[in-house]
């Protein structure tokens, strides 16, 4: 099974994925963002863009790759991935179902007061433009389609252990 943690930069994926792994027995992290990072390393590069996840190749290889671990590990894989883009979730969604690995996605949702606040104090990345910039196509994307397709937690007044405590919870209530 995969664990998909959406929801907007700044919004506490990875520290919430982290805490979520620890609660769920033979679980592992897979970040596809490593799979976008690889990618940008391509030399000479792939065509330009301001997103990765843009490149058909990084959607198809996340798809694979959480495949192969999943096939060489079994258990859980708890993948901490922001994907506004309906289509872009679609082909992933729909790849990994072709494997038949069932996929239980999450929003980890805060207003935007919240976000821009979590955004401005983060002591690790420090403010940053580009998180800034993705509050807008989150909201519209959560306006819309996202926060119809995955069950939503609203973390805006939630640590992380709860956060991840409610996902946990939500599992074990499906």
């Amino acid at each position: 099974m995969i664990v998909w943690l959406n929801g907007t930069h700044g919004v506490g994926k990875t520290t919430t994925a982290a805490l979520v792994q620890q609660l769920i027995p033979d679980s592992r992290v897979f970040d596809a963002e490593k799979v976008g990072e690889t990618l940008m390393d391509v030399n000479p590069g792939l065509p330009e863009t301001d997103n990765f996840q843009n490149w058909p190749p990084w959607r198809s290889l996340v798809v694979e790759t959480a495949h192969r671990i999943l096939d060489y590990t079994g258990g859980t894989l708890v993948m901490p991935m922001t994907v506004l883009i309906e289509p872009y979730w679609r082909e992933i969604s729909q790849g990994l179902a072709s494997y038949g690995i069932p996929v239980r996605h999450f929003v980890l949702h805060a207003d935007q007061e919240t976000l821009r606040k979590r955004i401005q104090d983060d002591t690790m990345m420090g403010p940053s433009v580009f998180r800034y910039n993705y509050l807008t196509p989150y909201d519209e994307a959560f306006h819309g389609w996202l926060g119809r397709e995955a069950h939503v937690i609203d973390t805006s007044a939630l640590t992380p252990g709860r956060a991840a405590s409610e996902v946990v919870n939500s599992l074990s209530a499906a």
